[in-house]
């Protein structure tokens, strides 16, 4: 009898234990991941529909989220097909040789009222630099991730060439996802 009290101890344990409620999610319907920018004075906008995420998240134990954002660039999709065309050009996304771009996080930090700061990386045209997103979690039974970020386009080598000029081609770049999620 002592070991059975001391198993369901050790059960009851486990299953109170933090971990046990952190949840891993994988991207469901409904989920968007956009940018916008400026050419020559008028603002252009975009979209990546083709976009996955993978989050492993505990509210109570923001340090330990754990974010994977990838993205096929060759879906984007801005409205017009030469301005598509010319982003999966070697001066811009350089598709054929970099067919897409990941973002990954370890460790949010917490700002309060559902607010989080992921200090990430972001890896594009072969380039892995610092980008940090803002982020908002909208808890439910399909919780909600939305996510901001400012992206130097110029750090990843988008838009060289005679794109390089940031006074025709502003160098930052609005990038912002709204993420509905479900358990996996």
């Amino acid at each position: 009898m002592p070991r059975l009290i001391v198993f369901a101890c050790l059960f009851g344990a486990t299953l109170l234990s933090p971990a046990v409620w952190a949840a891993d999610y994988t991207q469901a319907e409904g989920s968007t991941l956009a940018f916008a920018g400026e050419y020559d004075g008028e603002v252009f906008t975009g979209r990546f529909p083709g976009f996955r995420t993978t989050l492993a998240f505990d509210p109570a134990r923001p340090g330990e989220a754990k974010l994977e954002v990838v993205v096929p660039l060759a879906g984007v999709d801005t409205g017009s097909a030469e301005r598509d065309d010319m982003l999966l050009d070697a001066a811009f996304f350089a598709v054929s040789r970099f067919p897409r771009a990941r973002y990954t996080a370890s460790g949010f930090r917490a700002l309060g009222q559902g607010r989080y700061v992921a200090e990430g990386t972001l890896e594009l045209r072969g380039v892995s630099a610092p980008v940090t997103l803002r982020l908002q979690w909208h808890p439910g039974e399909h919780p909600v991730l939305e996510a901001r970020a400012s992206v130097s386009r110029t750090r990843f080598g988008v838009g060289g060439g005679d794109w390089a000029d940031t006074t025709v081609l502003p160098d930052a770049i609005a990038v912002s996802a709204r993420v509905v999620l479900r358990p996996h």
